[in-house]
């Protein structure tokens, strides 16, 4: 899958215009002669194919090309701005398991309640609502009205450690609770906050949708109602023989969901000035920056593969019939 992603896209950027000027510090003022040497050391004068050849070796050998948005090189800018991306990514989503599952799980336990009814608007307003305009009002309300919020502004600065923090992982949620600097994670936190909801939210809305459709599935099979005319608490009957079947599907939209969220929220690093991989590839794709849109869709297909790995381990968690087979 990897190869047939790289192949795809390489063919489809070189397609889209000639990567030379990527190398160029001024491409209106660069000579044929400077062009032409371009061409000649990255190789850019041969057929496609072989130019997908030579990029291919180079990734094998760590060598993703030069990123001129970053100006440096992408597997440098992918180690620096990875850690923002993950960040946001795994709050974004303990917040989206946590509530959908508990709500999906309720709104099944609870069909046709109000509780069920005001479940499913919440999620059919999460899966409506653009990701960029309710960032947007997060901001205007919280920041601009009321005051709550730091500003999306600062937060480009928050994601470089000060002079006293030592770093051990580039993720400030961590280090800062290594260094002992509760005032500095306080200030992370409050930073995360309206983007990891953002982000959260529609997520959220397919996990509850999800969790409940698989609820409902389960709730009528024979082995819930068998252990119902056991005599078992429905609290058991729901933890351990409904939710943790329903969780099996569930699982499979949580996996891919938190492989799309590493792989870069676009929308929402760009509204809150978020420097991770996802305003990186935005602002690399305005520009026609080849290598750094290579070495992206590269680490999100990366990301996709270990998910649905990830998840299928889960699987076998879930259901010992997995682990039988």
């Amino acid at each position: 899958m990897l190869i047939g992603v790289s192949i795809l896209t390489f063919f489809i950027i070189r397609a889209a215009g000639d990567p030379t000027i990527t190398y160029l510090q001024n491409p209106n003022k660069a000579t044929p002669q400077q062009i032409e040497a371009i061409k000649e050391k990255y190789h850019l004068d041969e057929p496609v194919y072989v130019q997908y050849v030579y990029w291919l070796k180079g990734t094998v050998q760590g060598d993703l090309g030069y990123s001129k948005t970053a100006t440096m090189p992408v597997t440098q800018a992918i180690a620096q701005k990875f850690p923002a991306t993950m960040e946001l990514a795994v709050l974004s989503t303990v917040l989206a398991v946590t509530a959908g599952i508990y709500l999906g799980t309720i709104s099944a336990v609870r069909v046709n309640t109000a509780t069920d009814q005001g479940t499913r608007v919440t999620a059919l307003v999460g899966v409506s609502i653009p990701v960029f305009w309710l960032g947007l009002i997060l901001i205007m309300v919280f920041y601009n009205r009321l005051g709550w919020a730091p500003t999306p502004n600062d937060q480009y600065s928050y994601r470089f450690s000060p002079s006293t923090l030592h770093v051990h992982t580039n993720v400030l949620f961590i280090d800062t609770l290594f260094s002992g600097d509760y005032d500095f994670w306080w200030d992370v936190v409050k930073h995360l906050i309206l983007p990891s909801v953002t982000l959260a939210f529609a997520q959220t809305a397919i996990i509850i949708r999800m969790m409940r459709s698989s609820m409902l599935e389960v709730l009528g099979a024979e082995y819930v109602r068998t252990a119902r005319s056991k005599g078992l608490p429905e609290k058991v009957v729901i933890r351990r023989h409904a939710r943790r079947n329903a969780l099996i599907p569930t699982t499979t939209v949580i996996g891919l969901g938190f492989g799309g969220l590493l792989g870069g929220a676009v929308l929402t690093e760009t509204v809150f000035s978020w420097p991770g991989l996802g305003q990186w590839a935005a602002t690399a794709a305005v520009n026609l920056d080849t290598a750094a849109i290579m070495g992206f869709t590269l680490l999100t297909a990366v990301i996709y593969v270990l998910a649905n790995l990830t998840v299928d381990i889960i699987y076998a968690y879930l259901d010992p019939r997995v682990r039988l087979g």
